[in-house]
Protein backbone atom coordinates (compact mmCIF):
# COMPACT_ATOMS: atom_id res chain seq x y z
CA UNK A 1 0.00 0.00 0.00
CA UNK A 2 1.26 3.17 -0.77
CA UNK A 3 1.68 5.96 1.43
CA UNK A 4 1.27 8.78 -1.49
CA UNK A 5 -1.95 10.66 -2.03
CA UNK A 6 -3.93 9.44 -5.09
CA UNK A 7 -6.69 11.15 -6.69
CA UNK A 8 -9.32 9.31 -8.82
CA UNK A 9 -10.02 9.96 -12.69
CA UNK A 10 -12.31 8.02 -15.00
CA UNK A 11 -9.49 8.94 -17.58
CA UNK A 12 -5.47 10.03 -17.11
CA UNK A 13 -3.65 11.53 -20.02
CA UNK A 14 0.34 11.48 -19.56
CA UNK A 15 1.78 14.29 -21.97
CA UNK A 16 -0.34 17.56 -23.12
CA UNK A 17 0.53 17.45 -26.73
CA UNK A 18 -1.62 17.45 -29.67
CA UNK A 19 -2.64 14.00 -29.05
CA UNK A 20 -3.25 14.29 -25.86
CA UNK A 21 -5.58 17.65 -25.51
CA UNK A 22 -7.65 16.25 -28.81
CA UNK A 23 -8.32 13.03 -26.45
CA UNK A 24 -9.19 14.91 -23.67
CA UNK A 25 -11.27 17.17 -26.11
CA UNK A 26 -13.23 14.84 -27.79
CA UNK A 27 -13.71 13.23 -23.85
CA UNK A 28 -15.32 15.61 -23.05
CA UNK A 29 -17.68 16.23 -26.00
CA UNK A 30 -18.68 12.86 -25.60
CA UNK A 31 -20.04 12.86 -22.39
CA UNK A 32 -21.81 16.20 -22.84
CA UNK A 33 -23.66 14.66 -25.90
CA UNK A 34 -24.50 11.66 -23.79
CA UNK A 35 -25.63 14.39 -21.03
CA UNK A 36 -23.21 12.38 -18.52
CA UNK A 37 -20.17 13.18 -16.54
CA UNK A 38 -16.58 12.03 -17.39
CA UNK A 39 -13.42 13.10 -15.30
CA UNK A 40 -10.73 13.38 -17.29
CA UNK A 41 -6.76 14.59 -16.37
CA UNK A 42 -4.01 15.71 -18.37
CA UNK A 43 -0.35 15.52 -16.90
CA UNK A 44 2.24 17.91 -18.88
CA UNK A 45 5.88 17.49 -17.65
CA UNK A 46 6.64 21.14 -18.99
CA UNK A 47 6.26 23.87 -16.98
CA UNK A 48 3.23 25.20 -18.96
CA UNK A 49 1.46 23.62 -21.79
CA UNK A 50 3.43 24.03 -24.88
CA UNK A 51 6.93 24.30 -23.39
CA UNK A 52 8.17 21.39 -24.43
CA UNK A 53 6.71 21.53 -28.20
CA UNK A 54 8.52 21.49 -31.00
CA UNK A 55 7.30 21.26 -34.72
CA UNK A 56 8.60 22.36 -37.99
CA UNK A 57 5.48 23.29 -38.37
CA UNK A 58 3.37 22.85 -41.38
CA UNK A 59 -0.42 21.61 -40.37
CA UNK A 60 -2.66 19.78 -42.29
CA UNK A 61 -5.93 20.46 -40.56
CA UNK A 62 -7.68 17.69 -41.55
CA UNK A 63 -8.28 16.41 -37.45
CA UNK A 64 -8.51 19.82 -36.00
CA UNK A 65 -11.32 20.10 -38.80
CA UNK A 66 -13.36 17.11 -36.95
CA UNK A 67 -12.49 18.09 -33.02
CA UNK A 68 -13.58 21.44 -33.42
CA UNK A 69 -14.45 22.41 -37.06
CA UNK A 70 -15.09 26.33 -35.86
CA UNK A 71 -11.44 26.82 -35.03
CA UNK A 72 -10.61 28.97 -38.28
CA UNK A 73 -13.02 31.82 -35.96
CA UNK A 74 -12.36 31.13 -32.87
CA UNK A 75 -9.09 32.62 -32.13
CA UNK A 76 -6.47 30.28 -32.90
CA UNK A 77 -3.24 31.67 -34.22
CA UNK A 78 -2.90 28.66 -36.44
CA UNK A 79 -5.35 30.18 -39.06
CA UNK A 80 -3.47 33.39 -39.49
CA UNK A 81 -0.77 32.03 -42.37
CA UNK A 82 -2.19 29.19 -44.42
CA UNK A 83 0.06 27.34 -46.78
CA UNK A 84 0.28 29.76 -50.14
CA UNK A 85 3.25 28.59 -52.11
CA UNK A 86 5.55 25.28 -51.63
CA UNK A 87 8.87 24.15 -52.97
CA UNK A 88 10.62 21.35 -52.65
CA UNK A 89 15.16 21.74 -53.19
CA UNK A 90 17.62 19.51 -54.29
CA UNK A 91 21.03 21.11 -53.27
CA UNK A 92 24.47 21.04 -54.21
CA UNK A 93 27.21 22.47 -52.07
CA UNK A 94 26.60 26.01 -53.83
CA UNK A 95 23.48 25.51 -55.91
CA UNK A 96 19.84 24.43 -56.20
CA UNK A 97 17.78 22.38 -58.65
CA UNK A 98 13.53 22.80 -57.87
CA UNK A 99 11.80 19.52 -57.64
CA UNK A 100 8.89 20.42 -60.42
CA UNK A 101 5.56 19.44 -58.64
CA UNK A 102 4.50 17.49 -61.51
CA UNK A 103 6.89 14.74 -59.94
CA UNK A 104 5.71 14.83 -56.35
CA UNK A 105 2.61 12.36 -55.73
CA UNK A 106 -0.50 14.79 -55.23
CA UNK A 107 -0.56 14.36 -51.48
CA UNK A 108 2.96 16.35 -51.30
CA UNK A 109 1.44 19.57 -52.40
CA UNK A 110 0.65 21.22 -48.91
CA UNK A 111 -2.35 22.33 -50.31
CA UNK A 112 -5.08 23.69 -47.42
CA UNK A 113 -2.51 23.60 -45.00
CA UNK A 114 -1.31 26.18 -42.59
CA UNK A 115 1.99 26.52 -40.92
CA UNK A 116 2.77 28.25 -37.50
CA UNK A 117 3.89 27.07 -33.99
CA UNK A 118 2.58 23.80 -33.03
CA UNK A 119 2.86 25.22 -29.21
CA UNK A 120 0.59 27.79 -29.46
CA UNK A 121 -1.57 25.21 -30.91
CA UNK A 122 -1.57 23.32 -28.08
CA UNK A 123 -1.97 26.30 -25.91
CA UNK A 124 -5.59 26.71 -27.55
CA UNK A 125 -6.36 23.32 -27.47
CA UNK A 126 -5.52 23.55 -24.01
CA UNK A 127 -7.64 26.26 -23.41
CA UNK A 128 -10.76 24.52 -25.07
CA UNK A 129 -9.95 21.76 -22.89
CA UNK A 130 -10.11 23.11 -19.96
CA UNK A 131 -13.35 25.19 -21.02
CA UNK A 132 -14.98 21.31 -21.38
CA UNK A 133 -13.97 20.70 -17.80
CA UNK A 134 -10.46 18.88 -18.00
CA UNK A 135 -8.09 19.27 -15.28
CA UNK A 136 -4.74 20.20 -17.04
CA UNK A 137 -1.77 20.17 -14.71
CA UNK A 138 1.33 21.30 -16.13
CA UNK A 139 4.61 21.16 -14.10
CA UNK A 140 3.94 17.33 -13.22
CA UNK A 141 5.92 14.72 -14.99
CA UNK A 142 4.65 11.18 -15.04
CA UNK A 143 7.35 8.89 -13.43
CA UNK A 144 5.76 5.98 -12.89
CA UNK A 145 3.37 3.44 -14.23
CA UNK A 146 1.39 2.10 -11.77
CA UNK A 147 -0.60 -1.30 -11.80
CA UNK A 148 -3.60 -3.33 -10.33
CA UNK A 149 -3.28 -7.02 -8.78
CA UNK A 150 -4.32 -8.95 -12.20
CA UNK A 151 -1.18 -6.57 -13.66
CA UNK A 152 -3.56 -4.17 -16.01
CA UNK A 153 -2.35 -0.39 -15.67
CA UNK A 154 -4.12 1.35 -12.87
CA UNK A 155 -2.38 4.54 -13.94
CA UNK A 156 0.65 6.35 -12.92
CA UNK A 157 2.61 8.45 -10.11
CA UNK A 158 4.16 11.92 -10.46
CA UNK A 159 8.00 11.92 -9.68
CA UNK A 160 8.81 12.99 -6.06
CA UNK A 161 9.98 16.87 -5.57
CA UNK A 162 13.10 17.59 -3.63
CA UNK A 163 15.53 15.04 -3.80
CA UNK A 164 18.81 15.40 -4.05
CA UNK A 165 21.60 14.79 -6.28
CA UNK A 166 22.78 12.03 -4.04
CA UNK A 167 19.08 10.57 -3.25
CA UNK A 168 18.23 12.25 0.06
CA UNK A 169 15.21 14.49 1.00
CA UNK A 170 16.05 18.26 0.86
CA UNK A 171 13.62 20.93 2.86
CA UNK A 172 11.17 21.38 0.29
CA UNK A 173 10.46 17.56 -0.60
CA UNK A 174 6.74 16.71 -1.92
CA UNK A 175 6.06 13.21 -2.45
CA UNK A 176 4.75 12.40 -5.71
CA UNK A 177 1.17 11.77 -6.59
CA UNK A 178 -0.70 8.63 -7.51
CA UNK A 179 -3.82 8.98 -10.11
CA UNK A 180 -5.77 6.27 -10.58
CA UNK A 181 -7.45 5.77 -13.89
CA UNK A 182 -10.09 2.85 -15.56
CA UNK A 183 -7.85 3.94 -18.42
CA UNK A 184 -4.72 6.06 -18.97
CA UNK A 185 -3.54 7.42 -22.25
CA UNK A 186 -0.06 7.42 -22.93
CA UNK A 187 0.98 10.67 -25.15
CA UNK A 188 4.15 10.92 -24.35
CA UNK A 189 5.98 11.88 -27.52
CA UNK A 190 8.82 9.65 -29.88
CA UNK A 191 10.80 7.59 -27.40
CA UNK A 192 8.67 8.44 -24.66
CA UNK A 193 10.55 6.88 -21.28
CA UNK A 194 6.99 4.84 -20.18
CA UNK A 195 6.02 4.26 -23.59
CA UNK A 196 9.38 1.95 -23.51
CA UNK A 197 8.35 0.31 -20.05
CA UNK A 198 5.22 -0.73 -21.51
CA UNK A 199 6.26 -1.85 -24.78
CA UNK A 200 8.56 -4.52 -22.91
CA UNK A 201 5.79 -4.84 -20.13
CA UNK A 202 3.49 -6.27 -22.77
CA UNK A 203 5.19 -6.89 -25.83
CA UNK A 204 3.41 -4.45 -27.77
CA UNK A 205 5.98 -4.17 -30.37
CA UNK A 206 6.66 -7.71 -30.95
CA UNK A 207 4.61 -8.18 -34.28
CA UNK A 208 5.83 -5.14 -35.83
CA UNK A 209 9.13 -3.75 -37.55
CA UNK A 210 11.65 -1.82 -34.72
CA UNK A 211 10.62 2.25 -34.76
CA UNK A 212 13.67 4.25 -35.73
CA UNK A 213 13.83 8.15 -35.74
CA UNK A 214 15.43 11.31 -37.15
CA UNK A 215 16.65 14.04 -34.79
CA UNK A 216 15.29 17.49 -35.88
CA UNK A 217 16.68 20.81 -34.47
CA UNK A 218 15.11 24.24 -34.93
CA UNK A 219 15.74 27.89 -34.85
CA UNK A 220 13.11 30.95 -35.13
CA UNK A 221 14.35 33.93 -36.91
CA UNK A 222 13.23 37.18 -37.03
CA UNK A 223 14.29 38.61 -40.66
CA UNK A 224 14.54 41.34 -43.32
CA UNK A 225 10.65 42.40 -43.83
CA UNK A 226 11.33 42.55 -47.40
CA UNK A 227 12.35 38.79 -47.20
CA UNK A 228 9.78 37.94 -45.78
CA UNK A 229 7.12 35.70 -48.16
CA UNK A 230 3.91 34.19 -45.45
CA UNK A 231 2.51 31.21 -46.46
CA UNK A 232 6.05 30.18 -48.17
CA UNK A 233 7.36 26.50 -47.34
CA UNK A 234 10.20 25.13 -48.65
CA UNK A 235 11.70 21.62 -47.57
CA UNK A 236 15.52 20.64 -49.32
CA UNK A 237 17.33 17.34 -49.76
CA UNK A 238 21.14 16.82 -50.53
CA UNK A 239 23.52 18.69 -49.47
CA UNK A 240 25.49 18.76 -46.61
CA UNK A 241 24.79 15.51 -45.89
CA UNK A 242 26.57 12.61 -47.58
CA UNK A 243 26.97 10.22 -44.38
CA UNK A 244 23.56 10.43 -43.58
CA UNK A 245 19.57 10.86 -44.82
CA UNK A 246 17.44 13.69 -44.52
CA UNK A 247 17.17 17.53 -45.22
CA UNK A 248 15.92 20.77 -44.01
CA UNK A 249 13.43 23.56 -43.86
CA UNK A 250 11.93 27.41 -43.54
CA UNK A 251 8.85 28.27 -43.45
CA UNK A 252 7.54 31.57 -43.59
CA UNK A 253 5.19 32.19 -40.76
CA UNK A 254 3.39 35.07 -38.74
CA UNK A 255 4.90 38.53 -37.79
CA UNK A 256 7.93 38.95 -39.69
CA UNK A 257 9.77 35.17 -38.93
CA UNK A 258 10.48 32.14 -40.34
CA UNK A 259 10.71 28.96 -38.72
CA UNK A 260 13.91 26.74 -40.23
CA UNK A 261 15.73 23.65 -39.26
CA UNK A 262 17.24 20.34 -40.00
CA UNK A 263 16.56 16.24 -39.67
CA UNK A 264 19.14 13.97 -39.46
CA UNK A 265 18.26 10.19 -39.81
CA UNK A 266 19.82 8.79 -36.83
CA UNK A 267 20.30 5.95 -38.37
CA UNK A 268 23.73 6.92 -39.59
CA UNK A 269 26.89 5.33 -39.82
CA UNK A 270 29.34 7.66 -39.26
CA UNK A 271 30.60 7.94 -35.50
CA UNK A 272 32.14 11.37 -36.72
CA UNK A 273 29.01 12.91 -37.94
CA UNK A 274 27.38 16.28 -35.79
CA UNK A 275 24.00 16.67 -36.50
CA UNK A 276 23.96 20.15 -34.88
CA UNK A 277 26.86 21.01 -37.01
CA UNK A 278 25.32 19.98 -40.50
CA UNK A 279 22.30 22.04 -39.55
CA UNK A 280 24.68 25.04 -38.81
CA UNK A 281 26.27 24.15 -42.18
CA UNK A 282 23.20 24.04 -43.92
CA UNK A 283 22.18 27.59 -42.87
CA UNK A 284 25.24 28.92 -44.81
CA UNK A 285 24.19 27.61 -48.17
CA UNK A 286 23.52 30.66 -50.68
CA UNK A 287 19.60 29.97 -50.85
CA UNK A 288 19.44 29.56 -47.76
CA UNK A 289 21.47 32.07 -45.69
CA UNK A 290 19.75 34.66 -48.46
CA UNK A 291 16.57 35.04 -46.31
CA UNK A 292 18.79 34.82 -42.98
CA UNK A 293 21.32 37.98 -43.73
CA UNK A 294 19.91 40.55 -41.62
CA UNK A 295 18.19 38.85 -39.55
CA UNK A 296 18.08 37.72 -36.02
CA UNK A 297 17.93 34.64 -33.91
CA UNK A 298 15.64 34.33 -31.05
CA UNK A 299 14.89 30.63 -30.23
CA UNK A 300 16.61 26.86 -30.68
CA UNK A 301 15.54 23.94 -29.90
CA UNK A 302 15.59 20.03 -31.01
CA UNK A 303 13.46 16.87 -30.92
CA UNK A 304 13.79 13.57 -31.95
CA UNK A 305 11.22 12.44 -34.38
CA UNK A 306 9.59 8.91 -35.19
CA UNK A 307 10.49 7.75 -38.80
CA UNK A 308 9.65 4.29 -38.73
CA UNK A 309 6.09 4.60 -40.65
CA UNK A 310 3.32 2.20 -40.65
CA UNK A 311 4.84 -0.73 -40.13
CA UNK A 312 6.63 0.62 -36.61
CA UNK A 313 2.90 1.21 -35.24
CA UNK A 314 2.88 -1.14 -32.12
CA UNK A 315 -0.53 -2.68 -30.99
CA UNK A 316 -2.12 0.15 -29.33
CA UNK A 317 -3.96 -1.60 -26.50
CA UNK A 318 -3.03 -3.04 -23.46
CA UNK A 319 -4.94 -3.99 -20.27
CA UNK A 320 -5.89 -0.58 -18.96
CA UNK A 321 -4.72 1.66 -21.28
CA UNK A 322 -3.57 2.83 -24.44
CA UNK A 323 -0.73 4.82 -26.85
CA UNK A 324 -1.67 7.58 -28.79
CA UNK A 325 0.32 10.52 -31.01
CA UNK A 326 3.76 9.80 -31.19
CA UNK A 327 3.85 7.29 -28.04
CA UNK A 328 2.96 4.87 -30.85
CA UNK A 329 4.47 6.54 -33.76
CA UNK A 330 2.44 7.78 -36.95
CA UNK A 331 4.13 10.64 -38.22
CA UNK A 332 4.11 10.56 -42.00
CA UNK A 333 7.85 11.41 -43.16
CA UNK A 334 7.57 12.32 -46.50
CA UNK A 335 4.77 14.82 -45.74
CA UNK A 336 6.82 15.48 -42.58
CA UNK A 337 3.41 15.76 -40.81
CA UNK A 338 2.30 13.87 -38.10
CA UNK A 339 0.28 16.84 -35.84
CA UNK A 340 -3.63 15.74 -37.68
CA UNK A 341 -2.18 11.96 -37.02
CA UNK A 342 -1.61 12.41 -33.47
CA UNK A 343 -4.71 14.27 -32.99
CA UNK A 344 -6.77 11.93 -34.84
CA UNK A 345 -5.60 8.68 -32.78
CA UNK A 346 -6.40 10.62 -29.50
CA UNK A 347 -9.77 11.16 -30.72
CA UNK A 348 -10.35 7.52 -31.67
CA UNK A 349 -9.03 6.50 -28.31
CA UNK A 350 -11.23 8.83 -27.04
CA UNK A 351 -14.36 7.28 -28.85
CA UNK A 352 -13.16 3.90 -27.69
CA UNK A 353 -12.80 4.28 -23.89
CA UNK A 354 -15.78 6.81 -23.49
CA UNK A 355 -17.88 3.52 -24.80
CA UNK A 356 -16.24 1.00 -22.44
CA UNK A 357 -16.57 3.13 -19.84
CA UNK A 358 -20.60 3.61 -20.29
CA UNK A 359 -20.35 0.26 -20.33
CA UNK A 360 -19.61 -0.56 -16.71
CA UNK A 361 -15.96 -1.90 -18.50
CA UNK A 362 -12.32 -0.57 -17.07
CA UNK A 363 -8.83 -1.88 -17.54
CA UNK A 364 -9.68 -4.78 -20.12
CA UNK A 365 -7.92 -3.82 -23.53
CA UNK A 366 -9.16 -1.74 -25.48
CA UNK A 367 -9.17 -3.47 -28.92
CA UNK A 368 -11.59 -1.75 -30.50
CA UNK A 369 -8.54 1.34 -30.31
CA UNK A 370 -6.25 -0.24 -32.37
CA UNK A 371 -8.64 -1.72 -34.70
CA UNK A 372 -10.30 1.63 -35.15
CA UNK A 373 -6.67 3.18 -36.04
CA UNK A 374 -6.05 0.53 -38.43
CA UNK A 375 -9.79 0.86 -40.54
CA UNK A 376 -9.31 4.92 -40.39
CA UNK A 377 -7.52 7.20 -42.62
CA UNK A 378 -4.16 7.26 -40.55
CA UNK A 379 -3.73 3.60 -42.15
CA UNK A 380 -4.71 4.96 -45.17
CA UNK A 381 -2.26 7.81 -45.27
CA UNK A 382 0.56 5.88 -43.61
CA UNK A 383 0.48 2.86 -45.85
CA UNK A 384 0.83 5.04 -49.23
CA UNK A 385 4.05 5.81 -47.91
CA UNK A 386 5.49 2.76 -45.69
CA UNK A 387 8.59 2.24 -48.05
CA UNK A 388 9.92 5.68 -48.49
CA UNK A 389 12.36 5.96 -45.40
CA UNK A 390 13.40 2.54 -45.72
CA UNK A 391 14.58 3.29 -48.98
CA UNK A 392 16.32 6.69 -47.93
CA UNK A 393 17.68 5.18 -45.27
CA UNK A 394 19.49 1.70 -47.36
CA UNK A 395 19.94 4.04 -50.58
CA UNK A 396 20.52 7.23 -49.45
CA UNK A 397 19.02 10.79 -50.98
CA UNK A 398 19.59 10.75 -54.43
CA UNK A 399 18.49 6.82 -55.30
CA UNK A 400 16.33 6.56 -52.44
CA UNK A 401 14.16 9.77 -53.18
CA UNK A 402 14.00 8.69 -56.51
CA UNK A 403 12.75 4.94 -55.60
CA UNK A 404 10.78 6.71 -53.03
CA UNK A 405 8.90 8.39 -55.44
CA UNK A 406 8.34 5.69 -57.83
CA UNK A 407 6.68 3.24 -54.93
CA UNK A 408 4.55 6.36 -53.81
CA UNK A 409 3.31 6.80 -57.20
CA UNK A 410 2.83 3.16 -57.70
CA UNK A 411 0.82 3.54 -54.25
CA UNK A 412 -1.07 6.39 -55.60
CA UNK A 413 -2.64 4.56 -58.46
CA UNK A 414 -3.35 1.83 -56.41
CA UNK A 415 -0.56 -0.85 -57.87
CA UNK A 416 2.28 -0.07 -55.11
CA UNK A 417 5.30 -2.49 -54.52
CA UNK A 418 3.79 -5.86 -53.47
CA UNK A 419 6.52 -5.81 -50.20
CA UNK A 420 6.97 -3.62 -47.26
CA UNK A 421 10.58 -2.93 -46.45
CA UNK A 422 11.72 -3.31 -42.47
CA UNK A 423 13.70 -1.73 -40.26
CA UNK A 424 16.86 -1.79 -38.25
CA UNK A 425 17.54 0.16 -34.63
CA UNK A 426 19.49 2.59 -35.12
CA UNK A 427 21.57 2.11 -32.17
CA UNK A 428 23.06 -1.10 -34.37
CA UNK A 429 23.64 0.59 -37.42
CA UNK A 430 27.05 2.65 -36.33
CA UNK A 431 30.70 1.92 -37.40
CA UNK A 432 33.79 1.82 -35.39
CA UNK A 433 35.51 4.98 -35.96
CA UNK A 434 38.52 3.58 -38.01
CA UNK A 435 35.95 2.58 -41.00
CA UNK A 436 34.93 6.61 -41.18
CA UNK A 437 36.59 9.29 -41.96
CA UNK A 438 36.78 12.15 -39.50
CA UNK A 439 34.16 15.24 -40.65
CA UNK A 440 35.91 18.68 -40.45
CA UNK A 441 33.02 21.19 -39.86
CA UNK A 442 34.24 24.97 -40.06
CA UNK A 443 33.86 27.04 -36.33
CA UNK A 444 30.83 28.90 -36.12
CA UNK A 445 31.18 33.35 -37.43
CA UNK A 446 28.44 33.96 -34.68
CA UNK A 447 26.04 35.84 -37.52
CA UNK A 448 24.33 32.99 -39.71
CA UNK A 449 26.07 29.72 -37.18
CA UNK A 450 26.65 29.12 -34.19
CA UNK A 451 27.84 26.96 -31.32
CA UNK A 452 25.56 24.98 -28.91
CA UNK A 453 25.65 26.52 -25.58
CA UNK A 454 24.97 29.81 -27.04
CA UNK A 455 21.86 27.73 -28.58
CA UNK A 456 20.55 25.93 -25.41
CA UNK A 457 20.65 29.28 -23.81
CA UNK A 458 18.28 30.36 -26.55
CA UNK A 459 15.90 27.35 -25.72
CA UNK A 460 15.26 28.66 -22.02
CA UNK A 461 16.44 25.28 -20.74
CA UNK A 462 16.32 24.89 -17.12
CA UNK A 463 17.05 22.29 -14.32
CA UNK A 464 17.18 22.18 -10.68
CA UNK A 465 21.01 21.17 -10.53
CA UNK A 466 20.75 19.77 -7.10
CA UNK A 467 18.66 16.44 -8.58
CA UNK A 468 19.21 12.78 -9.62
CA UNK A 469 20.84 13.02 -12.80
CA UNK A 470 18.10 11.93 -15.02
CA UNK A 471 20.29 10.67 -17.58
CA UNK A 472 21.38 7.05 -16.41
CA UNK A 473 24.37 4.86 -17.23
CA UNK A 474 23.38 1.90 -16.97
CA UNK A 475 27.44 0.56 -16.48
CA UNK A 476 29.48 3.98 -15.63
CA UNK A 477 32.04 2.51 -17.46
CA UNK A 478 30.92 2.08 -21.18
CA UNK A 479 31.62 5.72 -22.07
CA UNK A 480 34.99 5.32 -21.61
CA UNK A 481 36.16 1.88 -21.72
CA UNK A 482 33.97 0.89 -25.05
CA UNK A 483 32.65 3.70 -27.02
CA UNK A 484 35.11 5.87 -27.05
CA UNK A 485 37.73 3.53 -28.10
CA UNK A 486 35.09 2.03 -30.88
CA UNK A 487 33.15 4.60 -31.85
CA UNK A 488 35.48 7.87 -30.05
CA UNK A 489 31.77 8.91 -28.10
CA UNK A 490 29.40 9.96 -30.19
CA UNK A 491 27.34 10.87 -27.28
CA UNK A 492 29.91 14.40 -27.84
CA UNK A 493 28.36 14.96 -31.05
CA UNK A 494 25.00 13.17 -31.55
CA UNK A 495 23.59 14.92 -28.61
CA UNK A 496 22.27 18.56 -29.50
CA UNK A 497 22.56 20.49 -26.33
CA UNK A 498 26.68 19.43 -25.60
CA UNK A 499 24.80 17.79 -22.55
CA UNK A 500 27.88 14.63 -22.96
CA UNK A 501 31.26 15.24 -22.52
CA UNK A 502 34.72 13.55 -22.83
CA UNK A 503 37.53 15.17 -20.39
CA UNK A 504 40.61 15.06 -19.29
CA UNK A 505 41.85 12.74 -22.45
CA UNK A 506 44.56 15.43 -23.36
CA UNK A 507 45.94 14.49 -20.45
CA UNK A 508 45.53 10.73 -20.76
CA UNK A 509 42.93 10.36 -18.14
CA UNK A 510 39.68 10.56 -19.97
CA UNK A 511 36.10 11.06 -17.72
CA UNK A 512 32.64 10.91 -19.24
CA UNK A 513 30.68 14.02 -18.21
CA UNK A 514 26.93 14.45 -18.24
CA UNK A 515 25.68 18.04 -18.31
CA UNK A 516 22.09 17.33 -17.71
CA UNK A 517 21.25 20.72 -17.14
CA UNK A 518 21.34 21.06 -20.50
CA UNK A 519 19.37 18.35 -21.33
CA UNK A 520 16.36 19.34 -23.92
CA UNK A 521 14.96 16.61 -23.79
CA UNK A 522 14.96 15.60 -27.28
CA UNK A 523 15.91 11.85 -26.51
CA UNK A 524 18.28 11.27 -29.07
CA UNK A 525 21.17 9.66 -26.64
CA UNK A 526 18.21 7.18 -25.42
CA UNK A 527 17.89 5.98 -28.89
CA UNK A 528 21.34 6.34 -30.58
CA UNK A 529 23.59 5.37 -27.92
CA UNK A 530 25.50 2.50 -29.42
CA UNK A 531 25.10 0.03 -26.42
CA UNK A 532 21.88 1.28 -25.27
CA UNK A 533 23.42 2.38 -22.31
CA UNK A 534 22.07 5.19 -21.97
CA UNK A 535 18.49 5.65 -20.26
CA UNK A 536 16.71 9.24 -20.02
CA UNK A 537 13.98 8.89 -17.41
CA UNK A 538 12.08 12.33 -16.00
CA UNK A 539 13.98 14.96 -14.42
CA UNK A 540 11.25 17.21 -12.13
CA UNK A 541 8.31 18.13 -13.15
CA UNK A 542 8.52 22.10 -15.01
CA UNK A 543 12.32 20.74 -15.58
CA UNK A 544 13.79 21.67 -19.33
CA UNK A 545 13.12 23.83 -22.37
CA UNK A 546 10.58 26.48 -22.25
CA UNK A 547 10.01 27.13 -25.40
CA UNK A 548 7.72 30.46 -26.60
CA UNK A 549 5.79 30.04 -29.56
CA UNK A 550 7.87 27.13 -31.43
Amino acid sequence: MSDRESMPYDIVIVGGGPAGLSAAIRLKQLAGEAGTDLAVCVLEKGSEIGAHILSGAVIDPKALDELLPDWRTSGCSLAEVPVTDNRHWMLSEKGQFSMPHLLLPPFMNNKGTYTGSLANLCRWLAEQAEALGVEIFPGFAAAEILYNDDGSVKGVATGDMGISREGEQKADYQPGLELHAKYTFFAEGARGHLTKILKRQFALDADCSPQVYGLGMKELWDIDPAKHQPGLVIHTQGWPLTDAYGGGFLYHQANGQVALGFVVGLGYRNPHLYPFEEFQRWKQHPSIRQYLEGGRRVSYGARAINEGGWQSVPRLDFPGGVLIGCSAGFVNVPRIKGTHTAMKSGMLAAEAAFAAVQAGRESDALSTYDAAVRSSWIADELTLVRNAEPLLAKLGNSIGTVLAGIDMWMRTLKIGLPFTLKHKPDHEKLWRKEHCHAIAYPKPDGVISFDRLSSVFLSNTNHEEDQPVHLQLKDPSVPIAYNLPLYDEPAQRYCPAGVYEVVGEEEGNPRFQINAQNCVHCKTCDIKDPTQNINWVTPEGGGGPNYPNM
